[in-house]
């Protein structure tokens, strides 16, 4: 068929062509070819004051949630007494450091967590990795990005143009993630999956029969990015853990005083869905993979949500980016996220000791 004709066949061989185009281009030509052309697409905030958004975010990204952490990290790390002492004494010190030593004024409206609880959880970061990176290797050769910029961009579903010249016609529905994490610790070697790629996941994922626009979303439309925080020839280009505090307007206080105590969890759960299927994807796009190019492996990464005093945690495993309406027809794989319900870290801040919690 010509590649210029007004017809069915001649549609269908242009986008022949295009695959044939990216399945032939290394990565960096390959993230520009899928990226290259702007149109509205939805964007999907990590951080969402819409309510029960856990099941609209497993919905676009084909993501099954579950309770608690899976089967390897449930059992725990085997530590004696003294690195627990050695660990429970770090966490102390960061904690005093910002609510007792260090004298700071009133924060400003909405900056609380600037004020504190941004600071304590950098400090914690930095002296956790400093202090594991002795008993596992793969920590010492990692790297700890601050604020980073973690993007992705992808497909899920079809719409029908309802306004404007192309009125009528068939387009895939777009979607964009822009992430800012508090801090990720990237590695040079993939962490182990959880379970294998051919899992038969027994439970079932959310469908959605409205449009984003209900839950709500909006329509932006700019440059589309692929991003997990480094450059493609970084040689820690694997996601260990991200960190991820939630900002003041989303705190649990307030979700409580505006009687929404049921949703505290659920805000959680959708942020790491986002996030972490964000960062996830991003990384299996650095390696060639794509929608037409499933993953031949699992890309595995993990999540760490705090307000500075409850902390959850997430652990996600990507298993396919065939999420196109083309692609997923006849496709049985699910991403999978687990995920804890949030625990406090400590009981109170009383003079220069903290009472924690030491499960």
């Amino acid at each position: 068929a010509s590649l210029t004709a007004r017809s069915r066949a001649a549609e269908l061989r242009r986008r022949q062509v295009e695959r044939e185009q990216v399945h032939a281009a290394d990565s960096a030509e390959k993230l520009r070819l899928l990226t290259k052309l702007r149109r509205l697409k939805y964007v999907l905030y990590p951080q969402t004051f819409a309510l029960n958004a856990d099941r609209w975010y497993q919905h676009f990204t084909k993501t099954v949630l579950r309770s608690g952490l899976p089967g390897p990290l449930e059992a725990g790390v085997a530590l004696v007494d003294p690195e627990l002492s050695t660990l429970r004494s770090l966490v102390c010190d960061a904690l005093l450091q910002e609510t007792f030593y260090l004298k700071k004024r009133r924060p400003f409206l909405h900056r609380e967590q600037e004020h504190s609880a941004q600071p304590f959880l950098r400090c914690l970061v930095s002296d956790l990795r400093a202090q594991l990176g002795g008993r596992n290797p793969l920590l010492g050769a990692s790297h700890v990005d601050f604020n980073p910029n973690v993007n992705f961009y992808w497909i899920r579903g079809e719409t029908v143009v309802a306004r404007g010249h192309r009125r009528g016609k068939i387009d895939p529905v777009r979607f964009q993630i822009d992430d800012v994490p508090h801090s990720q610790i990237r590695v040079p070697q993939q962490l182990p999956a959880f379970l294998p790629l051919d899992y038969s996941v027994p439970e079932d994922v959310p469908v959605m029969n409205v449009g984003p626009d209900k839950l709500p979303l909006f329509k932006r439309q700019y440059e589309n990015e692929i991003f997990i925080g480094a450059k493609l020839d970084d040689p820690c280009c694997y996601g260990h853990t991200q960190f991820h505090l939630v900002s003041d307007k989303m705190k649990r206080e307030r979700l409580l005083k505006a009687d929404l105590a049921d949703q505290v969890e659920v805000r959680l759960r959708a942020h790491a869905i986002a996030s972490l299927f964000a960062w996830t994807g991003a990384q299996a796009m650095y390696q060639g993979f794509w929608s037409h190019s499933d993953v031949t492996r699992p890309f595995v990464s993990q999540g760490v949500i705090s307000d500075g005093k409850y902390f959850s945690f997430f652990c996600y495993q990507l298993n396919t980016l065939s999420l196109t309406v083309e692609t997923d027809q006849n496709n049985p794989r699910k991403n999978i996220c687990w995920g804890t319900e949030s625990i406090p870290l400590y009981e109170a801040v009383e003079g220069d000791r903290s009472d924690e919690h030491t499960s």
